[in-house]
């Protein structure tokens, strides 16, 4: 049978101290002090789950006390009791770490248990919340990405050597795979990262409210330009700026960026004043952009200066090994926004999130961990919890048909598709496949199949398929 928790009451009333300690000594190892010393002399001698002290102590008050304990390396849940409640009073025993306060006179005891494992269920969400963090920041994590497939530690490890350079970075990648995380992880690990990173998501804007918000304007510039504004170029000053979805930019704007790039210099609309900013171009797209220039939809010199250095996202589908990481870290993050006592997922439920597809990537993956956090009664989520999609999911077993992902073979390399053969023939057959599917794109190929592209070039020779 587990130990109850360890809770102390401090009240300088003989009847009051009686009364909680007979009130609270089933669901708890109750003890008692009259003072803030001789609860001082307990804090630091044992292991407090919990403090429930009164604000009037003779010689200290509970507010010092509460603060004494949150300055423990293992702090309890405290808990304020007065009979002279006040709003200021209140206000000043959060400031001093007091996790809930409540009013003696309107004391009811099932209110008090209530509060006292709510609040432990908050802590013990977010003690495990931190174990989980320092845990992927050793493990799979850089900043807030995610992942241990070989393909993510290729991004983390592309990260970690550009981060520190001024090249400009093309980041490219369906949506919702995390291209924004790995802007913000760039600026972080580099020497701007005491200056600002500037996000503007290009398709949002006009035309010319595009290039009004990238190079500023004059007043006067144009209609409703009613003062001098300036742009994002020189808020990012120092700093880094990203341009999200780079690719719905129009032709005008893609001349003045391809000017920049190559001088580091623009004019703010309205104006014929030649300015300069010390800038860091971060870009992404989920459009193939090579594509767009194939077709003259976007600038071949500018496409070029983008792609200094590039950085592929893959797909979640790609990589489901990493879904259980990614879903244990969103369901810990909402658990605790929440207030919820749920800390895991039952198989069927982690089977279905594996299983499904995630055409919408990691951000459809938060999404419904979010969605199925609030909708779970118990202390894990159930297959109902999931969104309809997600339950109903067609996964690779279902569907015959369908060429299974190079993740998919490795993980089962025995339970290979009728007529398929080896792991090798299946392996080359999925390369030809993919490379169809993103019209001899290599780079994009090996994404979808969860490989590098260095890794891809050293398949194609080995199957002979140099010339695909």
């Amino acid at each position: 049978m587990p130990e109850k928790p360890v809770l102390l009451i401090v009240d300088d009333e003989k009847p009051t101290r009686d009364g909680l300690r007979a009130a609270l000594d089933e669901r708890y190892d109750v003890y008692v002090a009259d003072d803030a010393a001789s609860a001082t002399h307990f804090l630091e001698g044992h292991d407090v789950a919990v403090l429930l002290t009164d604000y009037r102590l003779p010689q200290e008050d509970g507010l010092k006390l509460i603060a004494r304990a949150k300055s423990l390396s293992k702090p309890p849940v405290c808990i304020l009791m007065t009979a002279y409640g006040s709003e200021e009073i209140a206000v000043e025993a959060m400031k001093k770490g007091a996790d809930d306060y409540i009013a003696k006179g309107r004391l009811q005891i099932d209110e008090l248990e209530m509060r006292v494992n709510r609040a432990l269920r908050h802590q013990s969400l977010e003690t495990e919340n931190h174990a989980l963090r320092q845990q992927l920041d050793r493990k799979f994590r850089l900043e807030n990405l995610i992942g241990q497939t070989p393909v993510m530690h290729e991004v983390f490890e592309m990260v970690r050597q550009v981060a520190p350079s001024r090249a400009t970075v093309l980041i490219q990648g369906e949506s919702g795979t995390g291209k924004e995380l790995v802007a913000r992880a760039i600026h972080q690990l580099s020497p701007r990262s005491r200056n600002a990173l500037i996000t503007v998501h290009c398709a949002a804007l006009a035309p010319l409210l595009l290039e009004s918000e990238l190079f500023g304007h004059e007043k006067g510039a144009f209609t409703g330009a009613h003062e001098r504004r300036l742009g994002r170029f020189e808020q990012a000053q120092g700093g880094t700026l990203f341009l999200d979805e780079i690719g719905e930019i129009d032709s005008s704007t893609q001349v003045k960026l391809l000017r920049f790039l190559g001088e580091r210099t623009f004019e703010r609309v309205g104006s014929s004043k030649t300015l300069s900013a010390d800038v860091r171009l971060v870009a992404a797209t989920n459009r193939n952009l090579e594509h767009m220039v194939r077709d003259s939809k976007f600038r071949e010199d500018l496409y070029f200066r983008l792609r200094v250095v590039e950085i592929w996202m893959p797909p979640l589908r790609t990589r489901p090994t990493d879904i259980p990481l990614l879903a244990k870290s969103f369901l810990n993050e909402f658990a605790l926004e929440n207030a919820k006592p749920v800390d895991e997922f039952s198989p069927e439920a982690l089977d279905a999130l594996v299983s499904y597809h995630w055409p919408g990537n990691v951000r459809e993956l938060r999404t419904a961990i979010e969605h199925a956090v609030v909708l779970s009664r118990g202390e894990r989520v159930a297959l109902k919890d999931l969104p309809p999609a997600v339950r109903v999911t067609q996964s690779a077993a279902s569907d015959p048909g369908r060429l299974p992902r190079l993740s998919e073979v490795a993980a089962s390399p025995t339970n290979l598709p009728s007529g398929l053969g080896t792991v090798r023939d299946t392996e080359k057959q999925l390369i030809i496949q993919a490379l169809k599917e993103t019209a001899g794109n290599r780079t994009l190929a090996a994404s979808r199949i969860g490989m590098s592209r260095r890794t891809l070039h050293r398949k194609l020779h080995l199957y002979g398929l140099e010339g695909n």
